[in-house]
C-alpha cells in the first residue's frame, strides 16, 4: 500500500493480557486503535503485527468510512489470525489517505484498572 502515497504509523507497544476483572465487554482487557477520517472518501487501513520471536502477521484490513470514526479493538481481529494474548507485539498501520490514529490499552487484570492512550505520530 505504500506505493499509493499512504500515511504510515508505527506503534511499538502492544500487549493484550488474557486476564480481566470481568467478562463484560466493556471491562475486558484490550488494545484499541481509534481512527478519525475527516476526508470525503473512505480510507483503507492495513495493520501488520510484529513480534519478538515469531514472523509478522497481517495484513488485517479495515475500512474507515468518509467523515466517520472507527474504534477497533485488536482483540476482535481474527483474519488472518487472532491477535495472541500475553504476547508483546508492535503494529504498523498503513492508510490509503490521511487519517488520525489514537492507540489505547485497557489493562483490567486488577480492580484498580489502568487506561493508557497516546495519539500516534505519522511517519512519512
Amino acid at each position: 500500500m505504500r506505493d499509493l502515497g499512504c500515511t504510515v504509523w508505527a506503534i511499538p507497544e502492544g500487549y493484550i493480557p488474557s486476564d480481566s476483572v470481568s467478562d463484560a465487554y466493556d471491562l475486558v482487557s484490550h488494545e484499541a486503535a481509534c481512527f478519525l477520517n475527516t476526508g470525503d472518501t473512505d480510507v483503507e487501513v492495513r495493520i501488520t503485527l510484529f513480534f519478538e520471536t515469531r514472523e509478522p502477521v497481517g495484513p488485517y484490513l479495515v475500512r474507515v468510512p468518509a467523515k466517520r470514526t472507527l474504534h477497533m479493538r485488536f482483540n476482535d481481529l481474527t483474519d488472518p489470525a487472532p491477535v495472541p494474548r500475553d504476547t508483546s507485539y508492535a503494529s504498523l498501520i498503513e492508510a490509503s489517505s490521511p487519517i488520525v490514529v489514537q492507540h489505547t490499552r485497557l489493562d483490567s487484570r486488577q480492580p484498580a484498572m489502568a487506561l493508557l492512550t497516546t495519539v500516534a505520530f505519522p511517519a512519512t
